[in-house]
Formats: C-alpha cells, structure tokens, sequence
C-alpha cells in the first residue's frame, strides 16, 4: 500500500483554491492525465457528492473516481470506482486558510494494486506529476 502526502501553499484565499481544484478538468496539470466529467454530483453541485470523473493516462484504459464527500472550502474525498489496476485507492484534498489571506492544501493519496509492486511503480511518477502540477497552480505563498 503506498500513502502519498502534499503540502502546499497558495497566494490565492482558500474559496479560489477549493474551486480550482473542485473542478474535474483542472485536475488534467495536475495528474498527468486526460480528465472529464463523466456525470455530474447527486448533490446539486456540478463537481459534487457523486459526481465521476474519467481519467486517461498516456495509452492506458480510461478509469473513473467518484466524488464520496465534500465540504465546500474545506474538504474533498473521492476513490476510484471502474476501471483501475489499482485498489483501495482513495485521495483526500484538505483546504485551511493562511494568516496572509493566502491557503494551504494537504492532499493524501493512498493506494494499493492488484499486481503485487505495480503501487510501488507508479507512486514516483504520481509523486512527480502532482508537485509538479501543485508549483503551476499558484506561486507559493
């Protein structure tokens, strides 16, 4: 089982970041992957409770996650539900406000495989690609 942990700090207030990052296509700098909503959240909201995302990396089969709870500004929980070599994977986006007016961003990833070492394979390039994605976003504060 790998467990990826982020830090990060923004310029921007924690309402711009949350929506940033709550919205599935912006997630395509971020992953390294072609991403789509697939169906909108059951909630009401767009990028919601319920909502699908489709992931597309390089030539590999598409696969999906699921949005399974959010708290506006605060919190967003999702899991892979179709599609994935991977298991128990579930990702975790934490937003709290800066005293400079600017936010932080704690996001865990964790995640296993079916094919005992292939988790271990793609946590580097996982890991890459989001700090990579997480500098383009915003300036660290």
């Amino acid at each position: 089982m790998q467990r990826l942990v982020f830090d990060q700090d923004f310029r921007m207030p924690v309402e711009e970041a949350f929506a940033y990052l709550s919205m599935h296509e912006n997630l395509e700098g971020l992953l390294g992957a072609k991403v789509n909503t697939v169906k909108e959240g059951t909630d009401g909201e767009r990028y919601g409770v319920g909502s699908v995302r489709q992931l597309k990396v390089g030539p590999l089969p598409p696969f999906e996650e699921t949005i399974t709870e959010v708290v506006p500004n605060e919190l967003i929980r999702y899991r892979i539900t179709k599609g994935s070599p991977l298991r128990n994977h579930s990702g975790e986006m934490r937003f709290t406000p800066n005293a400079d007016g600017g936010s932080h961003l704690h996001y865990e990833i964790s995640f296993g495989a079916v094919v005992p070492g292939l988790d271990a394979l793609l946590a580097p390039g996982l890991r890459r690609n989001i700090n990579k994605g997480l500098q383009k976003i915003d300036s660290p504060a």
